[in-house]
C-alpha cells in the first residue's frame, strides 16, 4: 500500500469496488485528511488514458451505512489527489411507475431529508495544525450538478443503447432504513423523481470544494409507496444493482474518457468562495 504524496488523479468515482476490481494495474493508497478517514484507500489506475481514483462509498465491505460515511474526508481526499471531476454513481428507488428497476436516472436536482451529517467544511472549525478557519459562507447552490457532467454521463448512456432519463429530482433520506409507504407517496405527490440515502452532502462538498460533482442514479427498486406488496427489501436491491452494475461501469468508463480535461472546464462549479 502506497503513501498517497505526490500521487496524483484528475477524475474521482465514489462507488463500489465493481467499478475497478477489473482493471490490469491499481495502486491502492491511503490519503489522511483534517477530518479524518475516508471510507477506505483509494484505488488509483488509468482508463481511456485519465488517471482515475476510485473510492468505495461504503467501504469495501459495504461497513458503513449512508448516515455514518465520513463525506467531508471522502471528497478532501479526492481532491487532495489532484481530482476536479466526480462521478457519483448510486443506488436509487424509483418514485414514479415509469422509472422501474433498470432505469439509468441523471438527476438535476436535489431535495435534503438528512438530519445528522455534517455537510460544510465552513463550519468555524480549524483545518489542518496551522489552525487556518475559513471565513463564513451561504453558498449558491440552485443547481447542485455538473450541466457539462450530466451532459457527458447522458450521451454515455445512449452511445451504449441504454436511454436515461435525463433530470428529475432525487431527494435524500437519512436511512438506513427505507421508506414508509406514508413517506414514499408524500415524495412522489412533490414530483420528486428518485430517492435514495448517498446523494448528500457529496454534491454540496464537492461544490465548496470547486468540484464538477455528476450523479448517476440506478433505480433498483420502486419505493414502497408507489406500488403494492411488501414493500423494497435489501435483498432486491442488491440483486438488481449486480443485474445492472456490469453495463453501467461500461457507461461510467464511457464518460470518464469523455469529461474534459481538467485546464478546459468552463462550468459554474467553481464558486468564488471555493475552498483552495
Amino acid at each position: 500500500m502506497a503513501d498517497a504524496l505526490g500521487t496524483q488523479a484528475e477524475i474521482g468515482v465514489i462507488g463500489g469496488s465493481g467499478f475497478y476490481s477489473f482493471l490490469d494495474d491499481v495502486t491502492e493508497i491511503t490519503v489522511r485528511t483534517p477530518y479524518g478517514d475516508p471510507s477506505d484507500s483509494l484505488f488509483l489506475g488509468e482508463l481511456a488514458g485519465r488517471k482515475v481514483a476510485f473510492l468505495p462509498r461504503h467501504g469495501r465491505k459495504h461497513h458503513l451505512p449512508p448516515h455514518r460515511i465520513n463525506y467531508r474526508a471522502n471528497l478532501w481526499a479526492l481532491r487532495s489527489l489532484g481530482v476536479r471531476q466526480v462521478l457519483g454513481p448510486c443506488a436509487v428507488g424509483g418514485l414514479r411507475p415509469e422509472y422501474g428497476p433498470g432505469t439509468l436516472l441523471v438527476p438535476d436536482q436535489l431535495v435534503d431529508r438528512t438530519r445528522s451529517r455534517v455537510q460544510t467544511y465552513f463550519d468555524g472549525e480549524p483545518i489542518g495544525p496551522d489552525g487556518r478557519v475559513p471565513e463564513v459562507v451561504h453558498l449558491a447552490f440552485a443547481d447542485p450538478y455538473c450541466p457539462t457532467g450530466r451532459a457527458v454521463a447522458l450521451a454515455a448512456a445512449r452511445g451504449r443503447g441504454w436511454e436515461p432519463v435525463d433530470g428529475g429530482t432525487m431527494v435524500v433520506i437519512e436511512g438506513p432504513r427505507f421508506s414508509t409507504r406514508a413517506e414514499s407517496r408524500w415524495h412522489a405527490a412533490q414530483g420528486w423523481s428518485v430517492v435514495g440515502m448517498t446523494g448528500h452532502p457529496e454534491a454540496v462538498l464537492a461544490r465548496e470544494l470547486g468540484l464538477c460533482y455528476t450523479s448517476m442514479a440506478l433505480v433498483t427498486d420502486l419505493d414502497a409507496g408507489a406500488e403494492t406488496g411488501e414493500g423494497v427489501t435489501h435483498e432486491e436491491v442488491l440483486k438488481v444493482f449486480a443485474e445492472n452494475v456490469s453495463r453501467l461501469r461500461e457507461v461510467l468508463f464511457d464518460a470518464v474518457g469523455a469529461l474534459p480535461a481538467t485546464e478546459e472546464r468552463d462550468c459554474l462549479c467553481v464558486p468564488a468562495h471555493a475552498l483552495p
